[in-house]
Formats: C-alpha cells, structure tokens, sequence
C-alpha cells in the first residue's frame, strides 16, 4: 500500500476484512496496513440484521443500530451494501425488507438516507437506488422497466436527493473519521423505535438526523437540539415525490427555549412513519 500511494498519487485502496484485523486503514508508519479505507462489515450486518425484523419486535434489537458507533472512529470505513449482500439466496435490498408493497418501500428509503446520515464513505451497488427486485445477475441487465414504476422512480429521486444533499453539506463527510464530527442526541428511545444524532462539520454547521422505525407517525415528537434558530427539513422519506405518504413539518420548525435531552433547546416535530428525517439550522 505505502509504495501504490508513493507511485500513484491520487490512488484509492479498500480492504474488505472481517476478521477485526487492527489497523487495516492506518498507515504503515504507524504499524498499520496501510489501507486507505476498510468495509465496515459489522454495521452492514448489523443494519440489515435490524432492517429485515417486522418494526413490532424492533425494540427489542435496538442494539443492532447503536454499537456501530462504538467502533466507528477506529478505520476510515466504507458503509457497504455490496454484491454480495443481493446474491447467492441472500434476496434484493427491497425483497429484505418487512411488510406489505408500500411498507417494503418504506423501509428502503428509510434505511438509505439513514446510511447517509452515518459516519463512513458510502458504497450502494448498482440496483438499491431503483429498488431492484430480483438478486443480482451477472448475466443480464438490471431491470430498467422498474423505473416506470411510480414507488421504484420515487425511490431513485430519493437517492438522487441524498446525493446532492451529501455533496452540499459538509457535515456529511468532513469528519468522518473522528468523534468530532457526530454526537447522540437521543439513542435511549428503544420503546419508539426512535434514534437522532448529529453531524458535525469543521465550520460548528450541524444536522440533525431522526429516525422512526416503525409505521406509526409520532405526532409533537420533542427533540433537543443545541441552538436556537429556525431548522429546515433537509431530509424526508416519507414525501410524496419518493412515494411517501407526505406527513412532515411544512418546511421546517422553530426552535422553543424548552430544554430537552440534556440541551438547552429543542424543536416539536412530527416523525413519518418508518422514515428519516434531517434538519439544518438556518443562519
């Protein structure tokens, strides 16, 4: 790795490890691999462990989305959703997913803003973004067709929302790799479902991400925040454009000096079923 990097400038290496090898993207100088990035195959499986489980019995595994961030900062790591999760038996991100037509969507969409929200590059193999249905085929092509098809072409305007959002933002991915850049607003919310945190940017710009993962809307959901000020809805799954059953906050919410969550401010809002949501404070 340390003679690629000196020969090639520019170059990216990846390494897909599952052993819990130390190291793998620290440099060789420093005892490492030398790697420039590592797969982070414990929040793949573990993520998609918690998004296959019917949202009734979610609380019960709400471990599964909350340990990652344990060992988030320890590699400079690419969140996967790779080939090899749509092969082999192992069914389409959409096919993983619980519940009715509309549900399945849901989850989907939910699922991969959520994904964006976390630290960690990001890889989505070809397919995800228009909910492919059937496993990947090395044979033929994908099913384009999909997209003629209101719920799949929703969920492909969701990703390519995501993608300007993550390019526009900074807080998406300039501290990735550091504590810094994320911060728990509430992971203790296992009866709901509900998890928020923040991401943070080297300029003190913030977004708050909330997740909802279970098909009950939580009307007047209070979340604590750490500035006062008006928070614009980046971020909702659940708009009608991607297919969503269009509950959100008309644009943003202002914030109320109430404290909550250990923060001197908070905003009221009302959390879409099974979806994600992201807020940025104006200023």
């Amino acid at each position: 790795n340390e003679v690629c990097y000196e020969r090639f400038p520019g170059i990216i290496t990846i390494a897909e490890e599952s052993t819990d090898w130390p190291g793998v993207s620290r440099p060789t100088y420093l005892g490492g691999l030398g790697f420039g990035f590592k797969w982070n195959m414990g929040w793949m499986h573990d993520f998609l462990e918690y998004m296959s489980i019917d949202p009734i019995y979610r609380k019960y595994h709400h471990g599964n989305i909350t340990f990652s961030l344990l060992y988030a900062f320890t590699e400079h790591f690419i969140l996967v959703l790779s080939h090899d999760e749509v092969v082999y038996g192992k069914r389409s991100l959409l096919s993983k997913m619980p519940g009715d037509e509309w549900q399945k969507f849901a989850n989907l969409r939910m699922f991969l803003a959520w994904m964006y929200g976390q630290p960690g590059k990001k890889l989505l193999f070809m397919g995800g973004e228009f909910g492919q249905r059937n496993e990947w085929n090395h044979d033929v092509q994908l099913d384009w067709q999909l997209l003629d098809l209101p719920r799949h072409d929703g969920l492909r305007r969701l990703v390519q929302h995501l993608n300007y959002v993550y390019k526009n933002e900074p807080a998406l991915w300039q501290l990735d790799d550091i504590y810094e850049g994320f911060d728990w607003i509430d992971f203790h919310d296992a009866d709901n479902s509900v998890v928020s945190f923040l991401r943070k940017s080297r300029d003190g710009d913030f977004i708050a991400f909330v997740v909802n993962a279970t098909p009950v809307v939580r009307y007047d959901y209070r979340l604590g925040i750490p500035e006062p000020g008006f928070y614009r809805e980046l971020i909702n799954t659940d708009g009608e454009t991607y297919g969503g059953s269009n509950v959100g906050n008309l644009g943003g919410v202002h914030s109320e000096a109430r404290e909550w969550m250990g923060r001197a401010h908070s905003i009221l809002i009302h959390l879409p079923p099974l979806a994600t949501l992201a807020f940025k404070l104006e200023k």
